[in-house]
């Protein structure tokens, strides 16, 4: 990774991209420390620390939240967007049409994303005014400059991404995110020393946390770039003077298609109880669900496991379809070698993806609950969660291949050379 970043900054194109990424992620750092106007920031993160839905909000943003800066909300409605419009793209006819169009169609579903990030921060900003109205100046004009301010930030963050994308190394959402998680760590070394300093931790316990961190991530790494690939043989076709097909590919089916959505998606759904619980800790129903689902218990471990288990399946039936794989395969002559086109191929391809699925919910689940029996083990609390840590290893592999297909593309020669 080294070696490709120095080639890259040897090349002035890439130099000079990575020097404008560098530049936005400076201006997004800033930002953090921008309060909103007609708050109390020491309210705010009094009501954060009881909610653990957000203090994820906060890992995720960069400490932005817990400050409630006028990047607090991140790019979280940016994602939610983004992962509505892939799911009605699905539902929608006409938006699926879009999807095929290429690039001009993926142009429309891009600015569909843009305003339904407008929409969705708007909704979540007028959340956060009433949620946190306790934290707020009182008065009608309190609650719109918090909506307003928000919902900017939000904007500003998605045009911020969307530069990084287009003049940067690419992955400007994803480097956006990778930032904020990367940026508490400074924070978390110094609490580990103050740990040591006062014996709560000692060397051993370390060593072990390191050789276990160094395991999970090349784990986590080896199993993003897994993938199952399925031979597929094209039949020669005769076009005309033209002979097209006759080589032979394969189909990659990756072990964890879903990404880390699924992992988010399930710990919004559980800490969603005891967010509310402290938003209203008079409410004795909201209490006892919170209680019911505490993150130390054994209920909690049991349902975060089936409920990644779940939504992994669940997003990647949605983003994968067997039967469109197997009907474009029999459209341009392809077939899998023992197999006839059609429907013995799309179920025999959905059984491959249905048993790669089930490995990469499986360690998805593994990873999410390794902090809290770590935890649980050592009684040190773990801040750098395993989501974290899928987010953070998927974006840096992302970007190491966006910055190694550039320097390829630069020093393509072909039959020229």
């Amino acid at each position: 990774m080294l070696d490709a970043l120095r080639n890259a900054w040897k090349i002035p194109d890439l130099r000079k991209r990575i020097k404008f990424t560098a530049l936005m992620l400076i201006l997004f750092r800033v930002g953090t420390f921008v309060p909103v106007p007609r708050m109390d920031p020491n309210a705010v993160r009094a009501m954060i620390e009881k909610g653990a839905l957000l203090g994820f909000f906060d890992i995720i943003s960069g400490g932005a939240f817990k400050q409630f800066s006028v990047f607090a909300m991140s790019i979280t409605p940016y994602i939610n967007a983004s992962i509505i419009i892939q799911l009605l793209t699905i539902v929608i006819p006409k938006w699926e049409e879009l999807a095929k169009e290429g690039e001009a169609g993926r142009k429309v579903l891009a600015q569909y994303t843009r305003y339904g990030t407008v929409i969705l921060g708007l909704i979540q900003a007028t959340g956060l005014s009433i949620g946190f109205k306790s934290a707020m100046k009182p008065g009608i004009l309190s609650n719109i400059v918090v909506i307003i301010s928000l919902t900017a930030g939000t904007a500003f963050l998605m045009w911020l991404g969307e530069q990084i994308t287009d003049k940067g190394i690419g992955n400007g959402i994803s480097l956006l995110i990778f930032a904020g998680i990367v940026s508490r760590l400074p924070a978390s070394i110094l609490q580990v020393y103050s740990l040591l300093k006062v014996g709560t931790l000692n060397i051993f316990m370390l060593a072990i946390f390191a050789i276990l961190g160094v395991v999970v991530i090349v784990a986590v790494i080896a199993v993003q770039e897994a993938e199952r690939r399925v031979p597929v043989q094209y039949a020669k076709r005769v076009v005309g003077r033209k002979v097209y097909g006759g080589q032979s590919t394969h189909i990659p089916i990756k072990v964890n298609a879903a990404g880390v959505i699924p992992v988010i998606f399930s710990m919004s759904i559980l800490m969603f109880p005891s967010t509310l619980a402290g938003f209203f800790p008079n409410n004795k129903i909201m209490t006892s669900i919170a209680e019911f689902l505490s993150p130390s218990g054994w209920l909690y471990a049991v349902l975060y496991a089936l409920l990644i288990v779940f939504f992994t399946y669940f997003y990647t039936a949605i983003t994968f379809n067997p039967v469109e794989v197997a009907d474009n395969m029999k459209k341009y002559g392809g077939f899998i070698p023992g197999l006839r086109p059609g429907r013995p191929t799309a179920e025999y391809i959905s059984r491959i993806m249905n048993r790669i699925t089930l490995v990469g919910a499986i360690f998805l689940a593994v990873i999410a609950l390794l902090p809290y029996f770590m935890t649980a083990i050592s009684g040190v609390n773990i801040s750098f969660g395993g989501t974290a840590l899928l987010i953070v290893v998927g974006v840096a592999l992302e970007t190491m291949k966006a910055i190694e297909a550039q320097m390829l593309m630069r020093h393509y020669q072909g039959f020229l050379k």
